[in-house]
């Protein structure tokens, strides 16, 4: 008889999940609407920058939203693992599974992304999609050694750090109106670092043969942010080192000792990938999923859910977090919400109480009040699902 028990539950990555996706749903908030409309507040300015992303290098709030749903997939998956295993499912049926999820992840990337759209949009940078293409990595390696998970992790920085910087630099004849940029950007690096540059780096040439096998109305030619499909590798870096903290969490070491793995871990990976960016070895690139992103974001991730771990579930602080923990619960569910459902909410929101209700607090501050009550809206959908136990899964 099998003594395989199903580790509990941690509230406290719930907590952190719903935390991130918050964040994303709070886009409609319109925070630069905000600061437009108050030239002079630094406040609105501060929270407008956060909820943005950097032009190329460095970091705000809006860039760890990624970083940290790819993180928390690694960690929930020993904990998913041990509880298939509980209810005796074998490796090849969760194997099978595990791919098929992968699956489902691209193309709901790619529905997302294509929405509003005359044709199917093939693209592969949407957040699910990255995590669909490593996934099945991910969870072979789910069953690998530790060590094995740390070479992996390895692997995946050294290797995609050496094809960044193998692959030539523009020649001067290089056509920079072909990727709608010139020579002197200011988001342009310089030196060695510049082989991470936007849109002349080994990703972006990657892109310009493999996106073009999908129909398209025009040729592809650049992602306009600079993104591209192959940065689901160092994503799954992201999410190896995500699988690692996991096994940490699900170990039998004391409270004590996984909070202060988490915090040396987390100091250090934050502390190496911000040195590698100011040398100029390997620039902290979030948009093209740099190594050096990968240890800059994990330490921030890591640290985050030492935080939410030492609150939630070691000091019992529990109560303040459930508004969170009812989002991170149903995070596919909030994610499709807030791509779907904004302008629906809108709409009824203006039908039932009038345009003129958005206007409560004068005309300036019409972006946070229509965006607050669509966030609302998507909360009570989601806690309307929490109380049903509807929970969507793949």
């Amino acid at each position: 008889m099998s003594t395989t028990t199903t580790p509990q539950r941690l509230v406290s990555l719930d907590a952190y999940r719903g935390f991130v996706m918050f964040l994303m749903m709070a886009e409609v908030l319109h925070l630069g609407a905000m600061s437009a409309s108050h030239p002079d507040s630094r406040v609105w300015q501060f929270l407008d920058d956060q909820q943005s992303h950097v032009q190329w290098t460095g970091c705000v709030l809006h860039d760890l939203i990624q970083p940290s749903f790819s993180f928390i997939v690694g960690v929930a998956l020993p904990f998913s693992i041990a509880a298939r295993l509980s209810r005796g499912q074998s490796r090849g049926n969760m194997a099978l599974h595990a791919f098929w999820r992968a699956l489902l992840l691209i193309l709901l990337g790619v529905f997302l992304r294509s929405m509003g759209q005359e044709q199917t949009r093939w693209t592969f940078e949407d957040t699910l999609s990255q995590i669909g293409l490593g996934y099945g990595f991910l969870f072979m390696l789910g069953f690998g050694s530790i060590r094995a998970q740390w070479t992996a992790f390895a692997a995946i920085l050294v290797g995609y750090w050496a094809a960044f910087a193998l692959y030539p630099l523009p020649g001067a004849n290089f056509d920079w109106s072909r990727i709608f940029l010139t020579p002197d950007w200011e988001g342009n690096l310089k030196g060695f670092a510049a082989h991470w540059n936007k849109n002349t780096n080994f990703a972006w040439a990657f892109d310009t043969w493999f996106m073009n096998l999908f129909p398209r109305k025009e040729p592809f030619l650049v992602n306009g942010g600079g993104y591209s499909t192959l940065s689901f590798i160092p994503t799954l870096g992201t999410m190896v080192l995500g699988l690692i903290a996991g096994g940490v969490l699900k170990s039998e070491r004391s409270s004590k000792e996984k909070i202060r793995w988490m915090l040396i871990a987390g100091v250090s990976s934050l502390a190496i990938g911000w040195l590698l960016g100011a040398i100029g070895l390997c620039p902290v690139v979030k948009r093209i999923w740099t190594p050096s992103w990968v240890l800059f974001s994990g330490g921030w991730c890591l640290l985050l859910l030492a935080a939410c771990y030492g609150i939630i579930d070691i000091l019992g602080f529990k109560r303040w977090s459930f508004p969170l923990t009812v989002i991170g619960m149903n995070s596919i569910a909030a994610y499709c919400i807030a791509h779907l459902l904004e302008s629906f909410i809108q709409e009824n929101l203006k039908t039932h109480l009038g345009l003129q209700f958005f206007n409560l607090l004068g005309t300036p501050c019409e972006p946070i009040v229509r965006g607050g009550m669509v966030l609302l809206g998507y909360w009570l959908i989601l806690l309307w699902m929490y109380r049903k136990k509807i929970f969507l899964r793949i």
